[in-house]
């Protein structure tokens, strides 16, 4: 697996990520022959249906899961190792010919930074002060009161 970082301004940013096969394809297989011993298909027992049924049946979906779970996992493993401070969740770019039948995938997540600012000291007189810590404590009451 392979993910990078591609900045297009200072709040702005695109995340690569690149799955291989071999990232995917041990957890697709034992999550088949799980289904494989617990299927309940017509016309075969109880753990005797052929693995070439069960992946015409569930391989898609199981595949998809995976690889999505996979996904996520890396994405939010990445912006925490990074230190990354997002705005919102990562949103993914469309694609317009993307295939599930092939063996590695890219996929492409859009990324909001915040930005980076400083606020100015604020110098406060002592009755601003005062007031200030009057008004924290008096909260019960009515500001036209306090005044």
């Amino acid at each position: 697996m392979n993910i990078t970082r591609e900045n297009i301004d200072a709040l702005n940013a695109v995340v690569k990520v690149d799955i291989a096969k071999e990232d995917y394809s041990d957890k697709v297989e034992k999550i088949l022959t799980d289904y494989r011993k617990t299927a309940n298909i017509p016309g075969f027992r109880k753990g005797h249906v052929p693995m070439g049924m069960v992946k015409k049946q569930y391989g898609k979906a199981v595949l998809v899961d995976e690889v999505n779970k996979l996904l996520q996992d890396a994405l939010n493993k990445y912006l925490t190792e990074e230190k990354l401070d997002v705005l919102g969740n990562p949103l993914p770019k469309e694609q317009a010919n993307f295939d599930w039948d092939a063996d590695d995938y890219k996929f492409e997540f859009e990324l909001g930074l915040t930005p980076e600012f400083e606020l100015a000291p604020i110098s406060l007189s002592i009755t601003s002060i005062v007031l200030i810590s009057f008004i924290k404590c008096c909260k019960w009451l009515p500001l036209a009161t306090i005044l």
